[in-house]
């Protein structure tokens, strides 16, 4: 039988997990459709999904239609479960890209449709939503081919709009399709579809040679050709085609499964895959085999189950394979492929199958897996940095002593989350990609017995000084025997770079040998500028004078005076305050622009650009990290959870003179 892998891709709330149950209901292969809102669907069978009611794994399902297995793969809309996402797209052989008839291309879409693009995947777009008001397909199709790069035409035009919206018209065909029956054209169609069906055939013949000729030579076209051309066409990635639908009422799958059942690329069609080494692996059970590992999840009843697509050859149970990222050999006693919450144990898996393994400790998402006779590797599956962050605190010491052990299953199964001490502020600091994402990997941890808090972190400021200055620094301390004598002058001024230290002491004023002390002095004392007690930075400090003592002089008296002198000279430098500063990219669509640069304005950022991306605004700006540690949840609250944004470290910046005052304020009652 033949298998068709697709991801069900498109911003969050379109309705990819209701279009899934849909087609599952459709097939036969569930009874009835599950809800949302109910907890019933087969693809968010997770405690946290079901209690928010969003996609936060992958899930995959299989459906059969015109003698086709089908492989969904259900992936999130937020962007906050980007290595569920890519996972999928990467999984699969093709994607079918889910657009809000109401709502049109938003930002998730142009995300995903562009990670697509990355990969070469070909697309279907299906416009949901057909039947609630204000669903607009032709607005949408016009937003569809302004926005999203590449050849999107429509292949089908709807029957009726909004709670009117009865049925399909397919164009090359011809013919009406609703959801009783098939026949002709409704009349006051005719015209119409005439129009939209001529920029599909014009759209068709530009990608087959022989049909362009024939084409522009004015000789007929049968529909047999145009039909093989355009199923060629879509495998290729050639054509985009459209058609309208609705997940609720069922109008229009008949059609969209059988575009997918005959339109959608087959693991053989996609061609070799190459490795980093430039050897390839075609997609056939005779190569040697080889596979990646697109997810990984920790399941409290199986353990760690490893989520792979055969790219090329067989495996068997018990077979010995090599994970070349890490260069270690597995033997997986038990393969199994996916359908929803179950694992269907298998004996083999062959080219161009999503299947699972199980409790192999050397896995991890985005591994390459391979015959050790003839190794390959993959290359990583690249993810983008965190954008948001919380300080944890273990609830008990003994949540304390087994957080590591749980963060490091919780980092194994989700490699966008990123843990760490903070070595200026001693918090613990867990990043991810969002609030959500944040608080569904907190919850996990509880799951695992381990109860945490999160709170915004601390901002670790900086100190450095405008000026330069010069004080003394003496260390002078009598108590019977051997006393203490350390005597040196300190210039301090400022510095590109983080810290600069220099000697120019004559003379033998101090000797050579306590020089080394001086500066582990100064580079300790540092550590806690005279301002707010935070690190000092871009300082330049020379010692030039001093004295010494020669019984009671020691490294240890220099090393103490150093400090004292670094803090007086410091105080006298005019020492300011410096914060983090990060480069914001916000993507909003159009309408949200005004709003979201009046937002960014209220927290001292300062707007570098915009650049239009068909009705997308990528807003860049350099921004405070303290005016935006809770933006996650503004930005979704400001735009109605249409908007995306990324972040990346710029540097240190001077903090004005007001606000420095009230983070001064607020060290001194901390440290008291």
């Amino acid at each position: 039988m033949r298998v068709r892998n697709v991801s069900i891709i498109g911003h969050s709330g379109v309705g990819k997990t209701s279009l899934t149950e849909a087609l599952l209901a459709k097939t036969g292969a569930r009874e009835r459709m599950g809800r949302v809102e109910d907890g019933t669907t087969a693809s968010d069978f997770g405690e946290a999904e079901r209690k928010r009611g969003i996609s936060i794994t992958t899930s995959v399902l299989k459906i059969e239609h015109e003698g086709v297995v089908i492989n969904v793969l259900d992936a999130p809309g937020y962007a906050d479960f980007v290595r569920e996402i890519r996972g999928a797209i990467r999984a699969a052989d093709s994607s079918l890209v889910l657009v809000s008839a109401v709502s049109g291309v938003e930002v998730g879409t142009e995300r995903v449709w562009n990670t697509a693009e990355n990969f070469n995947m070909p697309r279907i777009i299906a416009v949901n939503k057909m039947d609630r008001e204000r669903a607009d397909f032709y607005a949408v199709l016009a937003d569809i081919r302004t926005s999203l790069k590449g050849p999107a035409v429509a292949a089908y035009l709807p029957i009726g709009r909004e709670a009117g919206f009865g049925g399909v018209v397919d164009l090359l065909a011809r013919k009406a399709y609703t959801a009783s029956a098939s026949g002709d054209v409704p009349s006051d169609m005719t015209d119409i579809v005439e129009e939209y069906r001529t920029t599909l055939v014009e759209s068709i013949v530009e990608t087959d040679d022989a049909l362009t000729e024939a084409y522009l030579a004015d000789e007929p076209i049968d529909d047999e050709a145009l039909q093989a051309a355009f199923l060629r066409a879509v495998h290729g990635g050639l054509l985009y085609p459209v058609l309208p639908i609705s997940a609720f009422s069922g109008v229009g799958l008949s059609c969209l499964l059988h575009l997918m059942a005959q339109g959608l690329r087959s693991p053989q069609e996609r061609g070799a895959l190459t490795g980093v080494d430039g050897q390839k692996r075609e997609p056939t059970d005779d190569e040697k085999f080889s596979a990646r590992v697109w997810r990984t999840t920790i399941d409290p009843f199986v353990g760690k189950i490893a989520y792979v697509r055969v790219w090329s050859g067989v495996l068997k149970a018990g077979d010995t394979i090599r994970n070349t990222t890490v260069g270690a050999d597995v033997r997986p006693a038990h393969l199994y492929v996916l359908n929803g919450k179950d694992l269907v144990e298998v004996g083999e898996l062959t080219a161009g199958m999503i299947g699972a393994l199980t409790k192999i400790a050397d896995v991890h998402t985005g591994d390459t897996l391979c015959d050790p006779n003839a190794p390959i590797d993959f290359g990583p599956l690249y993810l983008p940095d965190p954008v948001m962050s919380v300080a944890v605190t273990a609830a008990t010491r003994a949540d304390e002593d087994k957080l590591g052990a749980a963060m490091s299953k919780l980092l194994e199964e989700d490699p966008t989350l990123h843990f760490e001490r903070n070595a200026e502020t001693g918090e613990l600091i867990l990043s991810g990609m969002g609030d959500t994402h944040l608080e569904i990997a907190m919850e996990k941890l509880a799951m695992m017995g381990v109860k945490v808090s999160g709170r915004t972190p601390r901002i670790a400021y900086r100190e450095t000084v405008r000026a330069v200055a010069e004080a003394q620094g003496k260390h002078k301390k009598q108590s019977g025997g051997h006393g203490q004598y350390g005597d040196c002058w300190l210039r301090v001024s400022p510095s590109s770079e983080d810290f600069e230290f220099a000697s120019e002491i004559v003379g033998g004023v101090i000797p050579s040998k306590y020089v080394p002390s001086i500066e582990k002095g100064v580079e300790e004392a540092r550590q806690k500028g005279a301002l707010a007690g935070y690190r000092v930075q871009n300082v330049k400090v020379v010692v030039y004078h001093g004295s010494y003592h020669d019984v009671d002089s020691s490294d240890i008296a220099f090393k103490t005076a150093a400090g004292i002198g670094f803090r007086a000279a410091m105080e006298k430098a005019r020492p300011t305050l410096l914060e983090p500063i990060v480069t914001l990219k916000v993507r909003v669509p159009a309408q949200f622009t005004g709003d979201v640069i009046g937002d960014l304005q209220t927290r001292r950022a300062r707007v570098q650009g915009m650049e239009p991306e068909g009705t997308v605004i990528t807003i860049s700006a350099v921004v405070p990290l303290a005016e935006i540690q809770t933006y996650s949840a503004d930005l979704r609250s400001m735009t109605g959870d249409r908007g995306g944004y990324s972040v990346k470290p710029a540097g240190y910046q001077e903090v004005p003179a007001n606000v420095t005052e009230k983070i001064v304020t607020a060290r001194k009652a901390e440290l008291a």
